[in-house]
């Protein structure tokens, strides 16, 4: 069985500004995950020119999480919180390609940031930085290695993601300050923390489109194994 070709976002490193010395990077554990579910992995440089020539070439889109926050602009905010730091130049070609993705029905899976990039992408808003805006907030930073479960999860009954996971409760990794706040219409809530941030979303009536605030890529639990092979079964022309 030939394997659906899956596209994966890059991250980069520093210096911020363009140069012949900047470097895309991308953990592995991303691909690896890809290939163990079945699927073809391969990764998207930043070119929105080339967003349409990349999608009619993709059976599914990856949309990974790195260390940089979505513009608040973005959502209609007047302020920017003094925590974030910025990669315009992935923002906007994540834009282009999730934007093609959704208008063909190509099955997207977002992670972390991917998850929240996703919801604007869609026209939600973010809660920019969780300390200031969540009453008695979990560790959505934890201390612990990422391999280890932060805190738990529920997983609301009835969504897609419940299927997939086969369980109400999940213990998950968290390393975000920002998360889901208001949700478009269309897309719903699947999983959410016990101080209520919003940990997981999906827009039901596609091929499949859903997005985790964790990172299942580490495999903390069998669920997250689980959520990439459905995700690649359903890239599957």
């Amino acid at each position: 069985m030939t394997p659906p070709t899956i596209g994966i976002t890059l991250d980069r490193e520093q210096p911020e500004a363009p140069s012949p010395l900047a470097r895309y990077t991308l953990r592995r554990n991303y691909a690896d995950m890809v290939a163990a579910a079945g699927g073809l992995p391969l990764l998207l440089p930043y070119h929105p020119d080339l967003a349409t020539a990349y999608v009619e070439r993709l059976d599914g889109l990856l949309v990974t999480g790195g260390a940089f926050d979505i513009d608040p602009a973005l959502f209609g905010a007047a302020e920017r919180h003094p925590s974030l730091s910025l990669n315009i130049d992935r923002t906007v070609f994540e834009l282009a390609m999730v934007r093609l993705a959704l208008e063909r029905d190509l099955p997207i899976l977002g992670i972390c940031g991917g998850e929240q990039l996703l919801a604007v992408a869609l026209g939600g808003t973010l809660v920019q930085h969780i300390p200031d805006e969540i009453d008695t907030p979990l560790a959505h930073e934890q201390a612990n290695p990422r391999d280890e479960p932060g805190h738990r999860v529920s997983i609301v009954a009835g969504t897609r993601l419940s299927a997939i996971a086969g369980r109400a409760i999940l213990d998950v990794n968290s390393t975000h300050h920002q998360s889901v706040k208001s949700l478009p219409d269309g897309l719903v809530v699947n999983a959410i923390a016990g101080d209520g941030v919003i940990e997981g979303v999906e827009l039901p009536g596609r091929r499949f489109c859903l997005g985790v605030q964790w990172h299942p890529e580490y495999a903390v639990s069998a669920a997250d194994g689980a959520l990439f092979r459905a995700f690649v079964e359903a890239c599957r022309p």
